[in-house]
């Protein structure tokens, strides 16, 4: 898993689940406020998925 915390103290994770990768954003909270719709075949590919939904930090 990958994770970074953006502007706003959210955190991003990106993870590999049965289907493939996927994000998932953290609110400071706890409370996740946003995920992939599906998984993705390659890790890229899912953080740009990540980065048009609002993610502005790079994963490690």
């Amino acid at each position: 898993m990958s994770t970074c915390k953006d502007a706003n103290g959210d955190v991003w994770e990106i993870y590999q689940a049965a289907d493939g990768w996927r994000w998932r954003r953290t609110a400071p909270n706890g409370r996740i406020v946003g995920s992939s719709s599906q998984g993705y075949s390659n890790k890229a590919d899912c953080i740009e998925n990540a980065k048009r939904n609002g993610m502005g930090c790079t994963p490690a």
